[in-house]
């Protein structure tokens, strides 16, 4: 029932409620001009990724790296484009504040799976598909089990253990550990690279 019928009520509402919190604070204008005078324009990090049932959608977040290029134009590694300001928005997920207006609209979620690159459909397995059958969210059970410090096939194992266990219960408990880890800033780097690796495909078996 909370599935079918409460949740997106629910997420619509919160989502409206923190929009008009965040911008009369004001959370959201102080964070938008402090990335345009740090980082430049566009404000606004826009990408296509995919939704429910993989229907893409234009997921948005504050921009956290600069436009940096090498003598023939290429864009620098991202090691190098992620500045301090913008490690700051990350480990707070601050950066992710935009996407509450993709909550609204009705693109994501409040918890779900994290919507990935749309270059990854081809690449999952039957199981790890199973992560489009709900929309994806602002924060989920891979992203409190360890987020960028844990491998992509335990990832998918979350999330499609959270597709299989959806309640109130769960998603409030979800949402109690995102706090909680926005404050500790735990997994937010994995352990070879500034961000996370690019997901490649699954070479073993999932487990299930």
């Amino acid at each position: 029932m909370y599935r079918r019928f409460l949740k997106r009520p629910i997420d619509f509402i919160l989502s409206l409620i923190a929009i008009i919190f965040l911008i009369v604070i004001p959370v959201l204008p102080t964070i938008a001009i402090l990335v345009r005078v740090k980082l430049g324009s566009p404000i606004l990090f826009k990408q296509s990724r995919p939704g429910l049932n993989e229907k893409t959608f234009m997921m948005y977040k504050f921009r956290t790296m600069t436009d940096e290029r090498d003598k023939d134009g290429e864009l620098l590694p991202d090691h190098i484009r992620l500045t301090r300001f913008g490690s700051f928005l990350r480990s707070t997920s601050l950066d992710e504040l935009p996407e509450l207006f993709n909550i609204l609209k009705g693109d994501m979620s409040i918890i779900g799976p994290r919507p990935l690159l749309v270059q990854y459909l081809p690449l999952y397995n039957k199981h790890q598909k199973r992560r489009h059958e709900v929309r994806p969210g602002l924060s989920g059970l891979a992203q409190v089990s360890g987020r960028n410090a844990i491998s992509w096939e335990d990832k998918f194992y979350y999330d499609v253990e959270y597709v299989d266990n959806i309640s109130f219960r769960n998603d409030c408990n979800i949402i109690l550990l995102t706090i909680k880890k926005a404050f500790v800033r735990e997994g937010i780097n994995s352990e070879t690279a500034a961000t996370m690796e690019n997901f490649k495909g699954t070479k073993k078996e999932m487990k299930i």
